[in-house]
């Protein structure tokens, strides 16, 4: 049983996101982080979907049965977990989360003691220890190394605290008026709460969460919702989180959102200008678009790829020693305040942008055009290797002949293939699409 997906775990709550997987799969991480704990303490925090309680108590009962300590934070979002288990000491922090999908999911997300997400090594490694049922039944304790939990309401304000230390102390959001959409998610406290502590002008949105309705309409998967919004009530700039708050979607005063790759490249250069910028670049995904490395080039700066997931770009950061990256979908990871995808603390730095600037959120954050872009998801019967696939590599060298990028890669959690192409001329994008269909139906389905 292949447990984790390209971010934790996640499926439908009552089903593959089980009490008694959930238990059990709480159990395998105990094991796991026993033998090399510091404080015997592991942090839980959730988002606002109601099979959280039943996932919450979950998880506290197959830690404690193997003799950890539980700290129960609640509502919070994914990156202030991140923060919260190294702020707070702890050997792990566990978020329990399925982002941006409806409420019917849930998830569950692992950071280690610094707060980064697990490698897939350490995932086969939990892995296995869930499959083996003679380790589980041992490494359960009695007695009075039976662990114990405890809920702690007000380390929200620590997170706060945090991330208001990202905004340079010189400047204000005083004069601005911005829309904040928190998906009726985990960041419909903090979000507001930050921005207006900043001097902004704050209208909220998607702020009332019931258990069900995170996502729903709102958030960074429903821009339209924001910039009907930001139309309305003639806003500076709208703010769209999903619903654990590490990804962001903003919306200029327009109500045009913003491209994801534009927004990256302006807060790289931006950072470059401010001489904060870290190894002379940043890293993307193989999914941004040609348009952002040729902008960062004219610039002098080096744009790196990652394969796609925000621990991926965190990875690659570290190992170039650069300190921004992030994907196009709104995943943006400074981490210099963050070791993972933070949709508050990234929506201060446009802000900061913003504010340096002087000009409108449309003039800001629109720096060049991206190329054409075509992506295709296709269902297919068998995930059959794609060295394997006969005439694949003829296919690319012709779509590369014809000057196209090319991005063929199976989804993670789905019978999917997604196909990228991406060029100059979008008519011959769509002929070349078209034959890259047509091989794969073939070759594939």
């Amino acid at each position: 049983m292949k447990l984790f997906g390209t971010d934790g775990v996640r499926g439908k709550a009552g089903a593959k996101v089980s009490a008694p997987a959930s238990m059990r799969l709480a159990m395998a991480t105990g094991v796991y982080f026993r033998p090399q704990a510091k404080t015997n303490r592991i942090l839980v925090g959730k988002d606002t979907r109601r099979s959280g309680y039943m996932i919450e108590n979950a998880i506290v009962s197959g830690l404690t049965a193997v003799g950890y300590d539980v700290i129960q934070v609640g509502p919070m979002p994914t990156p202030a977990i991140a923060f919260l288990t190294v702020s707070m000491r702890c050997d792990a922090g566990i978020m329990i989360s399925a982002s941006h999908n409806p409420y019917s999911d849930n998830g569950i997300k692992f950071f280690d003691e610094e707060g980064n997400k697990l490698s897939r090594e350490v995932e086969q490694k939990i892995e296995a220890i869930y499959e083996d049922d003679s380790r589980i039944e041992a490494e359960q304790v009695t007695g009075k190394k039976i662990g114990r939990s405890k809920r702690i309401d007000d380390v929200i304000g620590r997170y706060i605290v945090h991330i208001k230390n990202s905004f340079p102390r010189e400047l204000s959001l005083a004069g601005l008026r911005v829309v904040i959409d928190a998906a009726n998610g985990a960041g419909y406290k903090v979000a507001p709460t930050v921005l207006e502590e900043l001097g902004a002008e704050v209208v909220v949105i998607g702020n009332q969460p019931d258990g069900f309705n995170i996502n729903e309409g709102y958030g960074a998967m429903h821009p339209r919702t924001l910039a009907k919004a930001v139309r309305q009530s003639r806003a500076d700039l709208g703010i769209a989180l999903d619903g654990d708050a590490d990804r962001l979607v903003v919306v200029d005063e327009q109500g045009e959102t913003i491209d994801g790759d534009k927004l990256m490249g302006v807060l790289a250069l931006h950072l470059h200008t401010e001489g904060q910028l870290k190894g002379g670049g940043m890293v993307a995904t193989v999914m941004s678009n040609q348009a952002l490395e040729d902008y960062l080039t004219d610039h002098g700066l080096v744009l790196h790829r990652s394969t796609v997931g925000d621990k991926h770009v965190v990875e690659r950061m570290q190992r170039e020693g650069i300190n921004f990256g992030g994907e196009q979908s709104g995943h943006i990871i400074f981490s210099d305040y963050a070791r993972t995808g933070d949709g508050i603390a990234s929506a201060l730095q446009a802000l900061v942008c913003l504010v340096r600037d002087g000009r409108r959120a449309s003039e800001v954050f629109n720096p060049f055009e991206t190329y054409p872009q075509q992506l295709i998801n296709l269902e297919v019967e068998h995930k059959r290797p794609l060295e394997e696939i006969e005439g694949l590599s003829a296919l690319q060298q012709e779509i590369e002949a014809r000057g196209m990028r090319h991005l063929f890669r199976y989804s993670g959690t789905e019978n999917k293939i997604r196909l990228l192409l991406e060029g100059r001329d979008a008519q011959a994008l769509d002929t070349m699409m078209e034959q890259v269909m047509a091989f794969f139906k073939t070759g594939v389905s």
